[in-house]
């Protein structure tokens, strides 16, 4: 039986939030928390972050019409709404600006009793939680209260079933968060721990960077998607809007 893929898909990471600048700030000043008085969820994106969205959408728009994307999808946060809204304002969806459709499985890896701290303030607070996280790897360790990348990709195959069942052979952008676009990695070129961790070690995602895979079955219906484009910030150098990649200021370790 054919597989059921979207003709193409982009994972996109938010433009730089304020939640980015505050953890900046918090780590240059060696602080234990970072100075931000709002929900992970409510935090926006800042000045740069808004340009940075500006330039990835215009580059989607600049793509023949045949090939922009049809659907766009994104975490209910309200960085990766902004990000989203603004792509769709450039032009960047094939059948015009459209309604985002918002999805809880996008969301940020939450962080439980780890949130608003730095590293260091991990490591001062809760030195056995540290301590355990050491031991066991990022990539299972859950944070009292959060998740562990294991079950930010529980619910994002979830989330691709739903894809490939309401969207199959649509072009899909999603904008999401640094750690979801590794996990979305991580499942669809079937890697392993190991694997997934040698590229997170590599570089951070870049705010508006962009992932894109393509669905090219075989004769029987089958397909392995392709990565075409990986952490891709072009876009923003054409438009002159400076790169960023730090990560979520919600805790000091992702």
């Amino acid at each position: 039986m054919p597989q059921n893929w979207p003709e193409r898909l982009w994972l996109v990471r938010h433009g730089q939030s304020q939640g980015n600048v505050a953890r900046d700030l918090a780590h240059e000043a060696g602080s234990h928390e970072i100075d931000i008085d709002m929900r992970d969820v409510d935090v926006p994106l800042s000045g740069l972050g808004l340009k940075q969205a500006e330039a990835a959408g215009r580059w989607f728009a600049s793509l023949p019409l045949g090939e922009r994307p049809e659907i766009i999808l994104a975490s209910p946060y309200i960085r990766a709404k902004q990000t989203a809204e603004i792509i769709c304002k450039q032009g960047a969806l094939a059948g015009g600006p459209a309604r985002t459709i918002i999805d809880e499985r996008l969301r940020e890896r939450e962080f439980g009793i780890f949130d608003r701290l730095t590293t260091l303030g991990i490591r001062e607070r809760f030195p056995e939680e540290a301590a355990h996280r050491k031991r066991l790897g990022k990539f299972y360790h859950r944070p009292p209260g959060g998740e562990s990348w294991a079950d930010v990709i529980l619910r994002l195959r979830s989330m691709l079933n739903t894809i490939n069942l309401h969207y199959c052979n649509k072009r899909v952008m999603i904008v999401c968060h640094q750690v979801v676009v590794l996990c979305f990695r991580y499942i669809l070129e079937e890697l392993d721990e190991g694997q997934i961790l040698s590229i997170d070690k590599q570089a951070e995602i870049l705010n508006c960077g962009i992932a894109e895979y393509d669905f090219d079955p075989d004769p029987h219906g089958m397909c392995i998607p392709a990565l075409s484009r990986w952490n891709y910030g072009v876009p923003l150098e054409a438009d002159g809007a400076p790169k960023t990649s730090a990560p979520d200021a919600m805790a000091g370790t992702r």
